[in-house]
């Protein structure tokens, strides 16, 4: 029995960044011999374990056959005569397919470390075209390691293109895509990623919500991007909603990203964005834009609405970072107005919203 680190903690090693996770390939051994050494096994179409100290997770070396359409149309066959090569053999990528020996000994059959040194993102074989999510990941790894100068391998290229007009990517599931969006949020490289798809022409499968992307929006896009410091998941939500912003998303084609698993978090925070914007963006903003901005954002009941919208447009600009602090005033000098106070008075029915907006109003004024 072997044990070898593999995949994105061997690469992130050598790029000298920091390593997120562990994950190792058990060559020589048998399900029945990592349950004895007291490892949990996790995974149901393969084995998969997590070691009993570290919990890293440990997968049995593997071979994979394409036994149907899609990402899951495949049989994985494993056991002890199963080679570190035959498992390297079947990943995406040449700089994910590297290994390291205890010892420190980098196993390297396909070369990754040249194209490591040549900041190449290249397809390991052949079989990479018989799982379309790898289209994905590997805009994905491109936008991760643009800082890097990473470039796709013309050769993978032209296989990643060849994916998307023969419709290889309508076989994904919604959930497996939102969950590439998802990942590539997490590393700040939304942008990048769309590019990368919208170059391939496979924008209507994996984002429809978003009309267009070219160079123009990219720019605009990356230019707000230099402003994000804040909090990481705040910022995730931001990036979704600004790239639908400046690709002139529409609240018809916002209704669609539903049926396509994105959260309602951000579905939700995209609409109050599309609708509120060009209305804090008006000139000459009298109180009554003032107070129908805060009504839009359910303020008074859901402030957080307004912590959010407020987070998403100082993102934009500086501008609308000041017209977002005038609204929060505006906010703070209503917030004290109390309905109960104003049935206490004696007014009834429809008297109360009335009383209700007009003493808003002359807040806002004030």
């Amino acid at each position: 029995m072997k044990t070898y680190l593999v995949g994105g903690a061997v690469r992130d090693e050598l790029l000298g960044r920091p390593i997120k996770e562990r994950d190792y390939v058990v060559v020589g051994s048998t399900i029945a011999e990592m349950n004895k050494l007291g490892y949990q096994q996790v995974g149901s179409d393969f084995p998969v374990f997590l070691h009993p100290v570290s919990k890293d997770e440990h997968a049995l070396a593997r071979t994979e056959r394409k036994s149907g359409q899609g990402y899951t149309g495949f049989i994985c066959d494993f056991g002890p005569q199963t080679t570190l090569e035959e498992d390297l053999l079947r990943r995406d990528l040449t700089v994910n397919a590297i290994a390291k020996d205890t010892d420190g000994t980098l196993i390297d059959p396909f070369g990754g470390q040249q194209d490591i040194t040549n900041r190449v993102l290249r397809h390991v074989s052949a079989a990479f075209s018989e799982d379309p999510l790898r289209v994905l990941r590997v805009a994905r790894f491109a936008a991760r390691y643009q800082d890097y100068g990473f470039t796709i391998a013309d050769e993978t290229w032209q296989l990643m293109k060849r994916m998307v007009i023969e419709g290889e990517l309508q076989t994904l599931t919604k959930e497996r895509i939102w969950l590439e969006i998802e990942k590539t949020l997490d590393d700040r490289g939304f942008g990048h990623f769309l590019s990368t798809i919208a170059t391939l022409g496979a924008l209507a499968n994996v984002a429809p919500y978003i009309p267009k992307w070219n160079n123009s929006i990219h720019e605009q896009y990356q230019a707000a991007l230099t402003q994000f410091k804040g909090d990481k998941t705040q910022d995730q939500l931001a990036q979704f909603c600004l790239a639908l912003h400046f690709s002139g998303t529409s609240i018809a084609q916002l209704a669609d990203a539903k049926s396509l698993k994105v959260p309602n978090i951000y579905i939700e925070s995209t609409k109050e964005l599309i609708l509120n914007l060009p209305k804090i963006e008006k000139k000459n903003k009298k109180s009554d834009d003032w107070l129908e901005i805060l009504q839009n954002l359910d303020a008074w009941r859901r402030p957080e609405k307004l912590t959010r919208f407020c987070y998403i447009c100082s993102k934009v600009s500086d501008n609308l970072q000041a017209l977002c602090d005038k609204l929060r005033l505006n906010f703070l000098a209503t917030s004290n107005i109390d309905v109960q106070q104003i049935i206490h008075e004696g007014y009834q029915g429809k008297e109360i919203q009335a009383q209700l907006k007009q003493r808003r109003l002359k807040a806002i004024q004030n």
